[in-house]
């Protein structure tokens, strides 16, 4: 189904399982959410039971150089997202790929099928975080990202509604079930699509 979404700007983009005019075959994810929700394990964890392959953009910054430098504040490599969009475009052409990462408003809209929002409690998150060795700004900065809800509200402004989807990650049990739902509902993309 090829649908085409009008922007402010005038431009238009083919959208939902549409690249360049053509179809993919199979559905791209995006999983997001503050660091600590659980985005890594449940990537990789959905790409194995679906065969799909798994980006996830961190590794990518590093291992390909697609970064700005150093924050020192922050302890973490300042990603130059016109890179990393460049790097990716022709991977998310062909479909099948789930990407993980903590933002996700610079990344082409018609680049996803899914955009999943994993979100944790305060005090697991907090656990989680620290055992990373976490502090100071660092620290308060990835708490209060999670409490307002800041990548939930993201995904939101920069996808359409109906594509974005939030899930509860705060135990293991909930991991194998967000896996579980999200494996079902590619088949179900997939079976629409053909």
């Amino acid at each position: 189904m090829l649908r085409t979404l009008f922007k402010p700007n005038g431009k238009s983009v083919l959208m939902a399982g549409a690249n360049n005019g053509t179809r993919r075959l199979r559905p791209n994810l995006l999983i997001t959410g503050t660091p600590g929700t659980g985005k890594s394990t449940t990537a990789s964890a959905l790409a194995e039971a679906t065969n799909f392959r798994y980006i996830c953009v961190g590794d990518l910054v590093k291992e390909k150089n697609l970064h700005d430098g150093w924050d020192d504040q922050f302890q973490c490599h300042v990603i130059n997202e016109d890179l990393v969009c460049d790097e990716l475009e022709d991977i998310m052409e062909g479909g099948g790929v789930i990407v993980d990462y903590h933002g996700c408003d610079f990344f082409p809209e018609r680049w996803f099928d899914r955009v999943v929002v994993l979100r944790t409690e305060n005090s697991v998150l907090y656990d989680r975080l620290t055992k990373r060795d976490y502090s100071g700004t660092k620290l308060s900065n990835n708490m209060e990202c999670e409490i307002f809800q800041v990548l939930l509200e993201e995904a939101r402004d920069s996808y359409k509604e109906e594509i974005v989807v939030a899930l509860q990650s705060n135990t293991i049990e909930d991991i194998s079930n967000n896996v579980a739902s999200l494996t079902e509902w590619i088949t179900t993309w997939q079976s629409r699509e053909r």
